[in-house]
């Protein structure tokens, strides 16, 4: 039996389609809708890390250490300037009456040198080159070439005792190689100041910011306290003086808000010198404040005593010493080169153009020269012998003083760690009696003066425990600023390991 068809007209079709849109999941009607509004990400937390790459990137007191390696080169190119190649182009020409020749009568004759001169860091000076005859003919009895009319010069002085191998000259170009690592120490302990003191006020911006938050929130307290007790003064439930002492509490607390912004716009212009952006510093914006991480670690005590040994050698301040040593034994050794007598060889060509034409050509010397008393060699070996010795008890100093500085930030780390604890501890107490407090003024058992005494110690054991957090994450930049961690050309130079420790 064929089922029986109904038609359906217009309206039948559109019922059918509305019953099928109710029903089906995913189909429906509905009008053109405006497209959604894509909600903003929050802001990322700023951090250490970063403020430390804004530090490299753009601080102007690091750029201005970086000019310590210009000056290095500087000085480096100004001590190679002793012993670079010089062309010299001289002319000589004397009117003389020959002694062996009277009869010639007065004579006008010379030459013309081209030559290259140079010294060698050993001590070493010589000159090489050619000399052309002026108004000849010349005698020439060396090296001559051009039938007779040129000679080929050749000239050196020799130092045999004072100034062999060590001499002024080549004092100052061993001090120059110097320069440049002890630029990279400078720049490395300017980095080291300027991250540790970042990160000290980064924690400051962030405890500030903390301390406002805390009192805005104890003002809004405050604010419905005092309109809860203004109701309950109407209905005659408390004394008017309540009400009085509500609306007190609340101008309180907002002078301590007051404060506390203030606080806080004085640490975030502090934090702004860290974060520099086309020489201008940049305010961090209060969205970015970040939480104080809930992670405690304190260093294990073989990760404590690997990085005393590398900060005794790689400090700033250690290896400035050993940098320091360095250029004084150069001087030292300088000065007691000082003592030696002074033996001298020399060669070279006559300079004299009535010798040069009448036949001389070459000439030898040997010069002997014995200080009798020697005041000044010996004082500047005493000098330097004192400044010697006074380096070896500097580094001596300065290699325990970076291991006290590594024990203090390691006390201050565990300290923090216990007050965090402790000041924990207070608040959950200090939360309890105020639930308390609240609790009897509910029923009318107390005055709002012990609750508003309540809230304020709540408020100060919170604000505690701000303090401490932020002086133990202070104690863990100063760790790592005591071990040398960021003195490196890059803050992950140098990791620091830690593990958990009770």
């Amino acid at each position: 039996m064929n089922p029986r068809r109904i038609p359906l007209n217009p309206c039948h079709t559109f019922c059918i389609a509305v019953l099928v849109a109710s029903i089906t999941p995913g189909i429906g009607w509905a009008a053109p809708a405006e497209s959604p509004k894509t909600k903003s990400l929050p802001p990322i937390p700023l951090s250490v890390d970063e403020l430390h790459a804004w530090i490299d990137r753009a601080h102007p007191l690091l750029k201005g250490a970086g000019t310590e390696k210009v000056m290095a080169r500087g000085r480096m190119l100004k001590a190679l300037g002793a012993f670079e190649p010089t062309v010299v182009n001289d002319t000589e020409i004397e009117r003389f009456i020959s002694s062996s020749n009277p009869e010639k009568g007065t004579q006008t004759a010379g030459f013309n040198d081209t030559l290259v001169e140079a010294r060698h860091p050993w001590g070493f000076r010589g000159s090489a080159g050619i000399r052309e005859v002026i108004n000849g003919p010349a005698r020439i009895p060396d090296l001559s070439f051009n039938n007779g009319n040129s000679q080929v010069l050749l000239g050196g002085v020799f130092p045999l005792l004072k100034g062999l191998m060590v001499n002024p000259e080549n004092a100052e170009l061993q001090r120059s190689e110097l320069a440049d690592p002890r630029a990279d120490i400078r720049i490395a302990q300017t980095r080291q100041d300027l991250f540790l003191a970042a990160a000290s006020q980064f924690w400051d911006w962030v405890a500030a910011a903390k301390f406002l938050e805390v009192q805005r929130k104890a003002v809004g307290i405050a604010e419905d306290r005092s309109k809860q007790v203004e109701g309950r003064a109407k209905a005659g439930a408390v004394a008017p003086l309540d009400v009085v002492e509500a609306n007190q509490e609340v101008q309180r607390r907002r002078e301590v808000a007051i404060a506390a912004q203030r606080f806080l716009e004085q640490e975030q212009l502090k934090l702004s010198m860290f974060m520099w952006e086309r020489n201008v510093p940049v305010s961090p914006p209060l969205e970015r404040v970040p939480e104080f991480p809930s992670q405690m670690l304190i260093p294990t005590a073989d990760v404590v005593q690997a990085d005393k040994i590398q900060a005794r050698s790689g400090r700033p301040e250690v290896r400035e010493i050993e940098i320091e040593a360095k250029i004084n034994n150069i001087d030292l050794e300088l000065a007691k080169n000082n003592l030696l007598p002074s033996l001298d060889a020399e060669a070279a060509p006559a300079r004299v153009p009535e010798k040069f034409v009448l036949g001389l050509g070459y000439r030898f010397g040997l010069e002997l020269r014995i200080p009798i008393l020697q005041r000044r060699g010996r004082g500047e070996v005493l000098e330097a012998q004192g400044k010697a010795d006074r380096f070896v008890l500097t580094q001596k100093f300065r290699e325990q003083q970076v291991v006290v500085d590594v024990d203090n930030a390691l006390s201050a780390i565990e300290r923090a760690k216990e007050r965090i604890a402790a000041a924990v501890e207070s608040l959950r107490l200090a939360k309890t009696l105020e639930e308390g407090e609240r609790f009897r003024f509910g029923l009318g058992a107390t005055s709002v003066l012990f609750v508003n005494l309540r809230e304020r110690n709540s408020v100060e054991s919170e604000a505690q425990v701000i303090r401490a957090k932020a002086d133990y994450q202070k104690a863990v930049a100063l760790y790592q600023w005591s071990i040398g961690a960021w003195g490196k050309a890059m803050p992950s130079a140098v990791p620091v390991i830690y593990h958990a420790r009770d």
